[in-house]
This record gives structure tokens, C-alpha cells and sequence, in this order.
């Protein structure tokens, strides 16, 4: 009997803590990628510090931007869509915009199969055809159309979406 009642106290005791476990909070862990500190939320991972407020320099973007506290570029469509920009082109300087707390966004790249319309282009610069597009180009380029930013930054190309036929672009690789 009193064996019984052991046992009962100790599998009680045991069944207590672990319930005043599952309460108790877990602090963050951090972990740092590619320069960013970044910290586990809801199980998602995002840089430490954010929300923040940022103030737009002369010849900034919101590429760039993106690229500084999140490290990835994409998370651009983040800011835009916080700041309810109506036009993520257009930033002055000194403008004021909110940086949100966002999990870091990848590209995802089908490397297996790639569905090229065109041949790739291995050279390190290539003439515009009509019907060309720096996504397309980029596509064709380097197997990832999201690297039209690079495409259009080696060039000084001011207005991306205006190439024409006949145009030379430098490739970087």
C-alpha cells in the first residue's frame, strides 16, 4: 500500500512539471545568416529588430532596402505593401517608411527542369531582339529571372521596362 501511494506521488510530481513546462515560454534562440540576426517566430524565421522606422537616402530603392535589414531583396513587396506605396519606384529622400517584421523571402528555382522558350545565352553580353524583356533575358541568362535587377544596374538602364531592339547589354556574371 504504501508502495502504491509512492508511486502515485511521484508519477503526480512528474505530471505536474511537465504541464508547468509547457507554459513556460522558450527563450528565442538567434541565429545570424548572411549578416542579419535573425530569431524564430510563430515558426517562422525573422530579423531581429523589426519593426523599425527607415529614412530614405538619395538613390535609394526599395530593392536595396530590403536587401539591408532582411537580406533578401524580395521582401521589397513587403515594404511596399506596409507603406501602401502606390508606387514602389518612387521614393524621395528623406521619405520615412516602416520596415515590418516579415519572414526573409527565397526565390525558388526549378533547376531540373528548366522551361527556356530560347536558347540560354552563355555570353557576358547580349543584343536586344524585339519581343526581349529583362526577365526573359535574366531567365535565359542565368536560369533565374529575378536577377533582371543586375542586368538592369550593370547597364545604368533608368527605366528597366523600356529596352529596345539593337541594344547591347552587359552581362555580370
Amino acid at each position: 500500500m504504501i508502495l502504491g501511494a509512492l508511486v502515485i506521488v511521484v508519477v503526480g510530481a512528474l505530471i505536474f512539471n511537465y504541464f508547468q513546462g509547457v507554459k513556460e515560454e522558450k527563450p528565442a534562440e538567434v541565429v545570424t545568416e548572411e549578416g542579419i540576426e535573425l530569431v524564430e517566430e510563430e515558426g517562422k524565421l525573422v530579423p531581429v529588430g523589426l519593426p523599425r522606422v527607415h529614412q530614405v537616402t538619395q538613390g535609394e530603392n526599395l530593392w536595396a532596402i530590403a536587401e539591408r535589414y532582411y537580406g533578401s531583396g524580395y521582401n521589397w513587396v513587403d515594404i511596399a505593401e506596409e507603406n501602401r506605396l502606390p508606387n514602389a519606384n518612387l521614393l524621395t529622400s528623406g521619405q520615412e517608411i516602416t520596415i515590418p517584421k516579415a519572414e526573409i523571402r527565397k526565390p525558388t528555382i526549378d533547376i531540373a527542369e528548366p522551361k527556356l522558350a530560347s536558347p540560354t545565352i552563355t555570353g557576358d553580353t547580349y543584343t536586344v531582339v524585339n519581343g526581349d524583356h529583362l526577365w526573359g533575358i535574366a531567365l535565359r541568362a542565368y536560369g533565374d529571372g529575378y536577377r533582371w535587377m543586375e542586368i538592369a544596374q550593370a547597364n545604368n538602364l533608368e527605366s528597366p521596362n523600356l529596352i529596345h531592339a539593337g541594344n547591347v547589354l552587359t552581362l555580370p556574371r
